[in-house]
């Protein structure tokens, strides 16, 4: 799921929103009120239940192919993302939907790549909610590799430290650091 020329898409759970208000995530760290939506390079990246902590990395002109071959694997395509093993049954069972927004109200936001698009007045969608349907097929089809691990703090530390590109979201969700301590109660 893309979205088409002259459109942003917006990823949800819940099928009858009719007006995306702008608002300041609890989490944002962008401190003006706005609506968030995604372009078509980076809508895999919501692929996703909404509170998914996964990691994804993918291949850059600058990126060396001993980052590739040691992160990606042979043979693997371009991009990998990777959940942990607790989030599998969710990330196969979610109702997820996409709803179309129009590009224009949206301005890019990020550096030095964008990483989503913003507007700060109200947005209407231009049309309900579509069901975004089988996300394992829909990494598939786009040639993604998805990688389920035990824990994603190991994966994290490889491609953060390599010369991939790479994002992480919802990393809070993530099962702790092997090794660290939980805090006292």
């Amino acid at each position: 799921m893309r979205p088409r020329p002259g459109e942003v898409l917006h990823f949800s759970e819940d099928p009858t929103i009719t007006l995306f208000r702008p608002h300041i995530a609890a989490t944002a760290r962008h401190p003006e009120a706005v609506v968030w939506a995604v372009d078509a390079a980076q809508a895999p990246d919501y692929w996703f239940p909404r509170q998914c902590p996964r990691a994804m990395a993918w291949t850059t002109p600058t990126t060396a192919a001993s980052d590739t071959e040691r992160i990606i694997g042979p043979g693997g395509g371009r991009r990998v993302h990777a959940i942990e093993y607790s989030w599998v049954e969710r990330f196969l069972n979610v109702e997820l939907f996409a709803y179309r927004l129009p590009a224009g109200p949206f301005r890019p936001i990020g550096e030095p790549v964008p990483h989503a698009h913003v507007a700060t007045d109200p947005v209407e969608p231009l049309g309900p909610a579509e069901p975004v349907g089988d996300l394992l097929r829909l990494h598939r089809d786009a040639g993604i590799q998805l990688r389920v691990l035990d824990n994603l703090w190991g994966f994290w530390d490889a491609v953060t430290t390599s010369t991939l590109g790479f994002g992480g979201i919802r990393l809070r969700n993530a099962l702790p650091r092997p090794g660290a301590h939980a805090p006292d109660a």
